[in-house]
């Protein structure tokens, strides 16, 4: 069984967070920035488990180096837990809740996360390939730092989400749903936004912008001039238009 924190649980305004207003993207245009979370978390006991569990409650614990590789933790809950240098390659975690968590230079290949919720979570330096977000909801999320390859966000729900300093490889938002999203700084390299649907997301500040499907979904997008000049050999490709010297 899981391990559950004794004593009090240390929040501050029933959920231990302050939430920032506005983000990179919200100056002047229109654009509503994304809410950061501001996570606050309580002391934390050590994990003494013997691996995850299906279904398994965690409450206020500090993972540090552990290897879940291969685990089903599918269904489980995350609350107020710190995840630190932990192995995630082909950990099942379908349908998991992760809330109000720091996670922090995770690293795994296949991680299955489909279906699962992140609602003020902060995911700092992980490196990732070929994880698995679809269907996801993700809820007041900051992703800052390292590296997610293949990153799977089919027909997910993100709302006030922060990609920050970080290099996203080839990520899917096709049939995904994103409010008030913002890339700050990031590499996004070959992204796949066909039928998503976008409500102020905030492009002007990725360092890298390449799109490979889907630049007709920019409605609802803002992106610099710069980036309108370096998209317009696609998006003449979209509309039909052929240029010629």
């Amino acid at each position: 069984m899981a391990r559950k924190a004794t004593g009090g649980t240390g929040r501050t305004g029933g959920t231990g967070r302050t939430r920032g207003t506005g983000g990179a993207g919200s100056g002047g245009t229109g654009v509503r920035g994304a809410r950061r979370p501001e996570v606050r978390l309580p002391p934390l006991e050590p994990y003494g488990g013997a691996g995850l569990e299906p279904d398994g409650d965690y409450d206020g614990l500090e993972f540090t180096e552990e290897d879940f590789v291969a685990q089903d933790g599918a269904g489980a809950r995350f609350m107020d837990c710190a995840l630190r240098g932990c192995a995630l390659d082909e950990t099942r975690l379908h349908h998991a809740r992760v809330l109000d968590s720091v996670l922090t230079g995770i690293r795994g290949v296949g991680t299955d996360l489909a279906e699962s919720t992140l609602r003020d979570v902060e995911l700092v330096d992980a490196r990732l390939g070929g994880v698995q977000l679809h269907g996801a909801v993700l809820e007041r999320v900051v992703i800052r730092g390292g590296k997610i390859d293949y990153l799977n966000l089919r027909k997910a729900r993100l709302k006030d989400v922060v990609f920050e300093d970080c290099v996203l490889v080839e990520p899917d938002f096709g049939g995904a749903r994103l409010e008030r999203v913002e890339f700050v700084d990031c590499a996004l390299k070959g992204v796949d936004f066909n039928a998503a649907v976008l409500t102020d997301v905030d492009l002007r500040a990725a360092a890298q912008l390449e799109i490979a499907r889907g630049v007709d979904r920019l409605a609802g997008a803002v992106i610099s001039p710069g980036q309108l000049l370096d998209l317009a050999p696609v998006l003449a490709a979209e509309l039909g238009i052929r240029v010629e010297g």
